[in-house]
C-alpha cells in the first residue's frame, strides 16, 4: 500500500516537472518570436504573435510586456493542469540588460 502511494506521489511530480518545462518551452519560445516582431524581423504585433506562438503549445500568454530597449518579456501558463495546479514559464527576449 504505501509503495502505490510512494509511486504515485512521484509521478504526480514528474507530470508537473514535465508541465513546468513545457510552460516555460513556450514562454522562451513566444519571447523569442515576439522580439523578432518588435524589432521588425518578422511581421505582428509583438504580442499577438507571442500568443500565437504560446497557444501552438499548448499554453496561453498570461501577460506581454515590452521594454524600451527593444526587449519583451512574456508570462505563460500551460493549458494542461495537473493535481498541483497550472505550470507557469517566464522569458524574456532582446538585448543584454
Amino acid at each position: 500500500m504505501v509503495l502505490i502511494l510512494v509511486t504515485s506521489f512521484v509521478l504526480l511530480l514528474a507530470q508537473s516537472a514535465v508541465l513546468a518545462s513545457q510552460s516555460a518551452a513556450a514562454a522562451d519560445l513566444a519571447a523569442l518570436a515576439a522580439a523578432d516582431a518588435l524589432r521588425g524581423v518578422s511581421a505582428g504585433e509583438p504580442c499577438a504573435v507571442a500568443a500565437a506562438v504560446a497557444a501552438r503549445h499548448d499554453a496561453r500568454l498570461i501577460s506581454c510586456r515590452e521594454g524600451g530597449d527593444q526587449s519583451i518579456e512574456v508570462r505563460t501558463q500551460s493549458t494542461a493542469r495537473s493535481v498541483l495546479g497550472p505550470a507557469t514559464g517566464r522569458a524574456r527576449a532582446g538585448p543584454p540588460p
